[in-house]
């Protein structure tokens, strides 16, 4: 039997912890990955049959003419959305911070209901648009605008409209998260740099240029990684807001590869477009990565 010294070394080895945590890492999040490769190099199909390794599948995929449109289609959506959200997100987080330094009431208030919309389902967030652009009578918003004597916009029939309703959409539901990113990296700027600047009569406009945004750099560049990456695989709202219509004004790469895998039974297709969306992602994360303030050597 194992002595109590050989335990105390095992527990104090972090090894011990990590080795079960990289396990079911390897099962639940590798393993896919490693198959999405390998079935983006066969023919295979959700209704079965005969699965070979071949290389048609890819170029089928990669040369489809639709892609480029769709490509496109996802890059609008996305940068939209990323601006959006981290403009919204900023706005909300100084909104708090400085309600909270003036200990004005309804703070708490603010940021809860900020949060509802991200604990919402992206399926119900896709629903609740819908009847709010719906361009029916009952339509909340054309309602209103008829009261204002405004005429009924086409908020998801119009190609043209389509796509920034979309994007109205996803970021009402994501600025909570940019917001509580950008509320901690506030929390975090030393409030001696502002009481210096006022000293100097700098202006609020002045210290949020030369001071807020500096400070906040590395989280604006951390929060766009992760809003890039989960905008990408959006497609939930979408779906359920237009379907990718009208025509396919709104297909992003994600609504395609769930077309392609759950619509077309195209298993092999569906893999080679996450793996697709696998690169454009990683791609993004090294971009932005490359503008992350990076600490000087000490000397």
């Amino acid at each position: 039997m194992a002595g109590p010294g050989l335990w105390r070394r095992l527990e104090a080895n972090p090894f011990t912890w990590l080795v079960p945590v990289a396990v079911m890492l390897g099962v639940f999040y590798l393993y896919p990955i490693l198959d999405v490769f390998r079935l983006a190099l066969t023919n295979a199909s959700l209704v079965g049959g005969d699965e070979r390794y071949t290389l048609t599948t890819l170029a089928a995929m990669l040369g489809n003419p639709s892609l480029f449109d769709i490509l496109k289609t996802t890059f609008v959506f996305t940068f939209a959305s990323v601006i959006g959200q981290q403009v919204l997100g900023l706005a909300i987080a100084l909104i708090v911070m400085r309600g909270e330094r003036r200990k004005l009431r309804g703070m708490v208030a603010l940021r809860t209901i900020v949060l509802i919309a991200w604990v919402i389902p992206g399926i119900a967030n896709g629903l609740i648009w819908q009847m709010l652009f719906s361009e029916a009578p009952f339509g909340a918003i054309n309602s209103v605008l008829r009261m204002m004597h405004i005429s009924p916009v086409a908020w998801l029939s119009d190609p043209n409209i389509a796509m920034l309703s979309a994007v109205i959409s996803n970021v009402w539901r994501g600025t909570a998260f940019s917001m509580i990113v950008f509320y901690a990296a506030l929390k975090a700027i030393d409030p001696t740099l502002y009481e210096a600047a006022s000293v100097d009569g700098a202006s609020s406009s002045q210290k949020l240029r030369f001071i807020t945004l500096p400070q906040l750099r590395a989280a604006i560049l951390v929060n766009s990684i992760l809003v890039t990456i989960q905008t990408l695989n959006t497609f939930d709202a979408i779906i359920s807001l237009t379907g990718g219509g009208p025509g396919r004004a709104t297909e992003v790469l994600s609504l395609f590869t769930f077309n392609t895998v759950f619509r077309n039974y195209d298993l092999a297709g569906g893999s080679v477009l996450s793996v697709l969306m696998l690169v454009i992602s990683l791609v993004l994360a090294l971009v932005y990565a490359s503008f992350l303030p990076r600490r000087e050597a000490s000397e």
